[in-house]
């Protein structure tokens, strides 16, 4: 059990800017077993998020405590995967060969792919939260889930999805100093079963609609993510991860949208 305990906490320390305690020990081969718990960390920060906009939420508009509890959430994780992203579209956006990508990815500047990618991305995660919190305040009570709700549910959800492809593709960056590189592991059966939990479990806070609606689209974003990786460059790094973190997070946010509006045409 402390074994286990230490495993989260290295997962918590590597993906966000938490303080761990002194007693545990950090190695790269900690950190590949680690990855069962990136689901885990998912949970602090969707907790977190959602605290904050309770919080917000009660002295300020909902369009502002959604943007807030955004803000919060980044500082918590110090950007890690909002970096990812924005690199992912540098390298994939004007990258033509695989050397090319990985070359462009590498360079801590950011470009005119990632500053707009990174932009759009952000909007369009605050606007799909503040039209769940619209829609939220409109609706009966228990009909469509709240921001909280959706925070709670999308942080690990995203992060399953990144792991998976931890699991199914093979990292592709050859150089030793990459951060990602101790995790190029496939995960044994019951690491993905812990992942597995982690990520899923949070779904029974949803309507079975939502839930449906959220997973859904995550696999379909995942599956199209892990598609174009393999088609561009073989695989996957950990920038890549990080971009598909992302994106599984907004799927999640604009499945849930999308059940909202399909139920009542459903029942009409």
């Amino acid at each position: 059990m402390r074994y286990q305990l230490e495993l989260f906490f290295t997962a918590l320390g590597f993906f966000t800017r938490l303080p761990v305690p002194a007693w545990v020990p950090w190695s790269p081969e900690r950190l590949n077993h680690a990855a069962r718990f990136f689901p885990l960390v998912g949970w602090v920060v969707g907790a977190t998020g959602a605290a904050g906009y309770a919080v917000f939420a009660l002295v300020l508009p909902a369009s502002l405590a959604v943007i807030l509890s955004m803000a919060v959430t980044i500082r918590l994780t110090g950007a890690f995967h909002e970096d990812g992203f924005a690199d992912t579209c540098d390298g994939l956006g004007g990258g033509w060969d695989k050397a090319q990508v990985l070359a462009i990815m590498k360079d801590s500047r950011i470009g005119s792919y990632g500053t707009i990618g990174m932009v759009l991305m952000l909007m369009a995660k605050a606007a799909a939260l503040i039209e769940l919190a619209r829609l939220g305040a409109t609706a009966p009570q228990g009909t469509v889930a709240g921001v909280a709700a959706a925070l709670l549910v999308a942080h690990p959800l995203s992060r399953l999805a990144a792991t998976s492809l931890i699991h199914l593709l093979p990292y592709v960056r050859e150089d030793d100093s990459a951060k990602s590189r101790p995790l190029a592991r496939r995960l044994t059966p019951g690491e993905l079963t812990v992942a597995g939990t982690c990520g899923l479990l949070p779904l029974a806070l949803l309507a079975p609609a939502e839930a449906l609606g959220a997973l859904v689209a995550v696999i379909a974003v995942t599956t199209w993510a892990a598609r174009l990786f393999v088609r561009r460059l073989g695989g996957y790094t950990g920038d890549l991860l990080g971009a598909t973190q992302q994106l599984a997070e907004l799927a999640a946010y604009l499945g849930l949208l999308a059940a909202a509006h399909i139920a009542p045409l459903a029942t009409a």
